[in-house]
């Protein structure tokens, strides 16, 4: 059993853990707060926008409609890997990065694979394996819809050179405190989708210029918007995992301190014990 100094210094060593994570977890929770209504204001809007993209293109029927919905024979792909930038947020980077290394081994086992890192958690571990494309793990220390665009705008624009045949988004998508949800979306070629319905409006609209302009500016913005929700959905689940992560470190801190309290107090009654037991054996053999 470990001496009495030993127990007392774990004790005030877990005791200053318990602070710094409840710390942790109480700083989370105000940064979630804002953001999980960032990501709930925003979701209804990223969702009409895909919507309005939907009916425009399918009352256009084109089979081509832009640079950016053009399907073609995949051999080059950038994948975009959205992690955070500090750890501490219990599986929260390791299940996004084994997420992607799951999709480029299994879907793009022959093509070239490159990848645009968000978050440093995730730059720091697959740059060793795989060729990153860009580092854009800055953007979480301001993180606004113009740096978010810019990227998208630089991905768009690479797609449309020819660069990548192929983008997809891994990331966590925010459902609750204690949830996140690992996504695998693709980016571009923009998918429309042909089997959802078309709402036709009850009012005869005048499109002006025509809509496939229309369109044509409202494809970007759709892509802008699309990836600025599913970094604000990695911000908020990034904030929910660490103050899920840190309240469970607090609880197994405040159990082990209970423990060595136990073990402590049986430790200093038994040193007790056995004083007193030499003292009357001591007395004992003096008297006899």
């Amino acid at each position: 059993m470990a001496n009495l100094k030993e127990i007392r210094s774990r004790i005030t060593s877990i005791g200053s853990t318990m602070q710094i994570t409840n710390a942790m977890k109480m700083v989370s929770a105000a940064k979630l707060k804002k953001a999980q209504d960032a990501i709930e204001q925003m979701r209804p809007y990223a969702n009409k926008m895909r919507e309005l993209t939907n009916n425009l293109s399918g009352s256009i029927g084109d089979s081509v409609l832009s640079e950016l919905t053009q399907v073609r024979e995949v051999n080059n792909v950038l994948v975009i890997v959205v992690t955070s930038n500090r750890g501490l947020a219990g599986a929260f980077n390791s299940n996004v990065i084994k997420k992607a290394v799951e999709v480029i081994k299994e879907d793009y086992k022959d093509k070239k694979v490159s990848i645009l890192t968000i978050g440093k958690k995730g730059n720091d571990l697959l740059k060793k394996e795989y060729e990153i494309a860009s580092n854009q793990s800055f953007i979480w220390d301001n993180f606004t819809f113009a740096e978010s665009s810019r990227i998208a705008l630089e991905v768009m624009e690479d797609f449309k050179k020819g660069k990548y045949d192929e983008v997809r988004v891994i990331y966590n998508q925010f459902k609750n405190a204690a949830t996140q949800i690992v996504t695998d979306e693709q980016f571009l070629p923009i998918a429309i989708d042909s089997t959802q319905e078309i709402v036709t409006p009850n009012t005869d609209y005048i499109f002006e210029p025509n809509k496939k302009e229309i369109l044509q500016d409202l494809l970007p913005r759709t892509l802008k918007t699309q990836l600025f929700k599913a970094l604000s959905d990695s911000f908020a689940s990034e904030h929910g995992a660490r103050m899920t992560a840190m309240h469970k470190a607090t609880d197994n801190a405040t159990d082990l301190q209970k423990e060595l309290k136990l073990q402590y107090n049986k430790a200093r009654q038994a040193a007790i014990t056995n004083e007193i037991t030499e003292i009357v054996g001591g007395a004992d053999a003096l008297s006899g």
